[in-house]
């Protein structure tokens, strides 16, 4: 394999750039059912007419599975935060128009928010008691039927040269929500050391969407306690930190 050029590397896949085209290369051995799932959910939201890269075919190269994209030329959201910290606030702003457009929309094929929930809750290693408390939170949720990204951090967002806007990455997509996806990008924030940042984006999001923040703080403790069942125990150590009911009335 010689591709042009490595975009990104992780333990299960590798994101390549090759002859205008993203190539997402899984590890051998990686769940088919959870590739074919990821291509069906992005080709589901390429159909609401939100920008996002076209599919262009899945396949296996070298016995590896791999879901091949249309590769969109342009800096990410976090790169330009990065390089133009004064113009923080107004990133900010936009990261947060973008996610109210997903939010806008619908597919009604996605799987539910709060099944995918519940089933990675009851992967965890969390103890009855507080997996009892977190499913009885869960259950009395408002039922949404919003798009929910699943992993909203600046660096799913491309902006290209001419100012238009790209969306990446929609392996964790459910209908749901929309203070239980807020909830899950602030975690983010909170996950990659910039809490600061996590608390802006809260307040421009709770003002924006004319929803109370109490509102989204409720859902971290189950956001939290999920994503603790596909992480490294480094990260498990930090999310069990902000999976207590109580400190989140």
């Amino acid at each position: 394999m010689n591709f042009e050029e490595t975009i990104v590397q992780r333990d299960t896949k590798t994101v390549y750039k090759d002859n205008g085209r993203t190539i997402k290369l899984f590890v051998e051995n990686y769940s088919k059912s959870d590739i074919l799932n990821e291509a069906l959910n992005h080709a589901r939201i390429e159909e609401t007419g939100l920008n996002v890269p076209k599919l262009l075919e899945v396949t296996k190269i070298d016995n590896r599975w791999a879901i091949i994209y249309e590769y969109i030329e342009g800096k990410t959201l976090e790169q330009l935060i990065s390089e133009h910290p004064e113009k923080e606030e107004e990133y900010m702003k936009l990261f947060v128009d973008i996610q109210k457009e997903i939010l806008s929309k619908r597919a009604p094929l996605l799987n539910r928010l709060k099944e995918k929930l519940k089933s990675r809750i009851e992967l965890t290693g969390i103890g009855d008691n507080e997996k009892y408390e977190l499913f009885t939170r869960l259950e009395g949720m408002p039922k949404h039927y919003k798009i929910c990204h699943g992993d909203f951090n600046p660096s799913n967002i491309i902006i290209k040269e001419d100012g238009s806007v790209y969306i990446l990455d929609w392996a964790h997509v459910t209908q749901g929500n929309a203070s239980a996806d807020a909830a899950t990008t602030y975690l983010l924030y909170c996950m990659n050391n910039k809490e600061n940042e996590g608390k802006k984006y809260l307040e421009i999001f709770s003002k924006e969407m004319q929803i109370p923040k109490e509102n989204i703080l409720r859902w971290i403790p189950i956001v939290a306690a999920a994503r603790m069942a596909k992480c490294s125990e480094k990260e498990k150590l930090f999310l069990s930190k902000w999976t207590d009911i109580i400190e989140y009335q």
